[in-house]
């Protein structure tokens, strides 16, 4: 993917305040709308929210909306994590979610004329709420700009098209495409784009419609997956906000054409994982590529250090699930070990081939399940320190990255990730300490409650 660093957009106010004349605005365009739906990220990238009618919209534009603070405290499958300290143990408080500016839009497949808009959380003092993964990034984005730079972000998101199984009648989840063979993979092929080419119409409307800016679309290594690519950003929350929005059309197209979408890291033992790549670079006041140019190579050598250096520590960030563990396996795509090369896939850090007003890094871990403003929260943490560090980074690794013995091997366990982010202090310097906190307390419930689980392969073999 070329990224035009030198064209790249600037997108004020995405940190910025809500402003009642983009309300207005939207109202005098659809003066028929009949409900809205509140969109909040919570610290697993799951969307949370409610349903409202069309009157409810004014008051994210004012003083908010109240929800409870605890709704960045629950666990993957919507459960309360009472080592949080979000719960009834502190009252379960409310705080004022408010729009984010340039958020509000249409849901084209909605039924009834429905718009969306994206909140982050105040506390009720009025302050941003740290513990909002939104707000993270936010804080992250204006240090850097109060040293005069400005981070360029490109997403690569992949996924599976699922449907029912034709032999059996259950919806039992199957790639499309694998009725005729499950060994159709198929990988840039054409045919299976123009196959499904209805639904990524939709999909390519809807983005248009919610200015999400989808760049290509690809197939990919398996049966029924595919990769969608962004166009980059000048604005890494705008950027993120992408990655959430997109999931959410190619959920609500696929469901209108009988399918399943799915971002699960691992859906398939025998099938290749969905990863999400970001791309970034960073430029100064001018617009110009910093790793460009006479100290360009330096620049770029000091961000590589660090991230190979808090790689292992800021695993657990990259990967959320406990599913996403099972991506990480020698020949797969995803990485194993904390190296770096020059265009080079098998590594976890990759410069891709360009020329240097576009040289940038490519970070190869995230499944595609992952959360995207926790994940630039790390990686841009790590390019700052980077930056301020300048330090000489490892030899770049040559061939096949999962043949080598070089660099720190990357847990393929989430308790084992879960150990090294506790022991180090990048996981607080990258999400702020109660972020930090409340987000492994988050992943400390998930561990213990697939820990708890019997499994159907235990049972069939010692029962």
């Amino acid at each position: 993917m070329t990224v035009p660093l030198k064209d790249a957009e600037v997108e004020p106010g995405a940190t910025g305040d809500p402003d009642m004349a983009e309300y207005d605005a939207f109202m005098a365009a659809h003066p028929d709308l009949q409900a809205v739906e509140f969109l909040i990220v919570d610290p697993n990238g799951v969307l949370r929210g409610k349903w409202a009618p069309a009157d409810a919209l004014k008051k994210a534009f004012g003083d908010g909306v109240n929800f409870p603070m605890s709704i960045h405290g629950l666990d993957v499958w919507g459960r309360e994590v009472v080592e949080t300290g979000l719960h009834i143990e502190s009252g379960d408080l409310d705080g004022f979610f408010r729009a984010v500016p340039g958020s509000l839009t249409i849901v084209p497949w909605a039924k009834r004329k429905t718009a969306q808009v994206l909140l982050r959380g105040h506390a009720p003092d009025g302050t941003p709420l740290r513990f909002d993964c939104r707000n993270a990034l936010g804080r992250i984005t204006k240090a850097l700009a109060k040293r005069g730079l400005h981070p360029v972000v490109a997403f690569e998101l992949e996924f599976y098209l699922l449907e029912a199984d034709g032999a059996s009648g259950e919806r039992t989840p199957q790639p499309v495409g694998t009725a005729v063979g499950p060994d159709r993979q198929r990988m840039y092929g054409l045919d299976d784009l123009a196959e499904y080419g209805p639904l990524f119409e939709d999909i390519r409307a809807a983005a248009h419609t919610q200015s999400v800016p989808i760049d290509t679309i690809v197939k990919e290594a398996a049966p029924g997956q595919f990769e969608v690519n962004l166009k980059h950003r000048r604005d890494p929350l705008r950027a993120a906000d992408d990655v959430i929005m997109l999931r959410r059309i190619i959920t609500g197209c696929a469901r209108r054409h009988a399918l399943q979408a799915t971002f699960m890291a691992k859906p398939f033992i025998e099938y290749a994982g969905n990863g999400m790549h970001v791309h970034a670079s960073i430029v100064d006041e001018a617009g110009n590529n910093i790793f460009a140019g006479g100290d360009g190579e330096a620049r770029l050598g000091g961000v590589v250090a660090e991230l190979i250096r808090t790689m292992p520590q800021a695993l657990l960030l990259f990967i959320n699930s406990w599913n996403g563990f099972r991506r990480i396996q020698p020949g797969s795509y995803a990485p194993t070990r904390a190296v770096w090369a020059h265009n080079n896939r098998s590594v976890a850090l990759r410069i891709p081939a360009s020329g240097e007003e576009n040289r940038r890094v490519e970070h190869r871990i995230a499944g595609a399940d992952a959360n995207p403003y926790i994940l630039l929260c790390a990686v841009l943490q790590a390019m700052m320190d980077g930056l301020e560090k300048m330090e000489t980074p490892p030899p770049p690794i040559e061939g096949n990255a999962y043949d080598t013995t070089v660099g720190e091997q990357l847990p393929d366990d989430m308790d084992e990730a879960l150990q090294l982010t506790s022991a180090g202090a990048f996981c607080e310097r990258a999400l702020g300490p109660e972020l930090a906190r409340i987000y492994r307390d988050l992943k400390r419930a998930e561990i213990l409650a697939f820990w708890s689980e019997i499994t159907p392969l235990e049972r069939s073999t010692y029962l």
